[in-house]
Formats: structure tokens, sequence, C-alpha cells
């Protein structure tokens, strides 16, 4: 019996060596879908995103009571502007997605595990609002505690490009309502609040 099923193994490896090979579709028979991968670019910034990020706030910032600071590093373009006169800061950050991203994406990102880490230097953080636009601009609102004092945290998410996302913090001490809704409404007039 195992001389048999041998045999018959052989006699097949043999009658399959002797098959016709095969071909590989063409490219024309393969459907675009297919061939389409995505292309990733380099996470470096590049000097448009550097100028893209100084320039965003189109100077709302810009008046002697704020100063400026930027960084950039792998994946991003980070500016401060501080405001020792009004207790405030606002803070931009764009960020570079190399493969591209998609909503979900941006769900995962700015979830709890970020706010948290957004927030490390704070006593603490309450979430207050959270909210969008139709073309894709999200607000979330806070109220954070740092060395005793409370302020309003407003948090704006934009959709730049397909591989770009500008995210722009600004927090004011929470007495100086009206303020914030100046810049707010400076900064984005279609979503200064989710209220």
């Amino acid at each position: 019996m195992k001389k048999s099923l041998f045999a018959l193994v052989i006699a097949f490896l043999i009658s399959a060596c002797g098959a016709p090979a095969t071909e590989p579709p063409s490219i024309a028979t393969v459907p675009p879908e297919a061939l389409a991968t995505p292309v990733c670019i380099s996470s470096e910034p590049t000097d448009a995103d550097i100028d893209r990020a100084l320039a965003y706030t189109e100077g709302i910032f810009s008046g002697l009571e704020w100063e400026r600071s930027y960084t950039v590093a792998d994946g991003r373009v980070s500016v401060i502007w501080s405001n020792s006169t009004e207790a405030a800061i606002a803070y931009l950050e764009a960020w570079i997605f190399p493969c591209t991203y998609e909503e979900p994406d941006l769900n995962n990102f700015f979830s709890e595990g970020n706010w948290k880490i957004v927030f490390a230097n704070y006593e603490s953080y309450q979430p207050v609002a959270e909210c969008r636009t139709d073309d894709g601009l999200r607000l979330y609102q806070f109220t954070t505690l740092e060395q005793g004092f409370e302020y309003d945290v407003k948090y704006w998410v934009r959709n730049d490009t397909e591989t770009r996302v500008l995210g722009i913090m600004v927090v004011f001490p929470i007495e100086s309502g009206d303020l914030m809704d100046e810049y707010s409404n400076s900064l984005f007039p279609e979503l200064t609040s989710c209220q």
C-alpha cells in the first residue's frame, strides 16, 4: 500500500513538471484598484510646512503682548504664542500623516489618551463640549486647573490636506471669556463655540 501511494505521488509530481506554466496576468488584465498602492511621503516637515504653520493664524497673535516661538520635529511643526499680560497661550501644531489619514484615524488620535498627553502639565482638565462642521472642522472645549487658576481651552482640528492636519489650542483664564470669544471668532468664525 505504501509503495503504491508513493508511486502515485511520484507520478503526480512528474506529470505536473510537464504541465504548461500558467502565465501571470498582464497589467492589462489586472484591475486598476489592485495596482494602486498608497504612496507615502516623508514625515520630515518641508519649508512650506514651516511657512504654513507660522502664517496660518494670519497675524492674530502678532501684537506686542504676544511672544512667538516654534519647533520643527519629525512629523510636526509646533508654534507657541504666549501672552503673559493676559496669562494666555495659543498653540498650533501642524502634523504630517505620511501615508494619508481618514476620519477614524483622527477619532483615534483625538481621544482620551491624547487628551491626557495634551493636558499632562495641568493639575486637571474637564471636557466641556465637542462639535464639528460638515467640512470636517472639529472643536473640543475644556476647562482646566493650573496652580489654582481655572482656564477655558478651545482646541480646533482642521483637515488641511490629505497628509496634513492642523490643531490649534487657545487657553485663556476663565474670567477672560470676552477675549476668548474675540480670538475664537478671528480664528474660526464658522465654529467659535459648541454651545
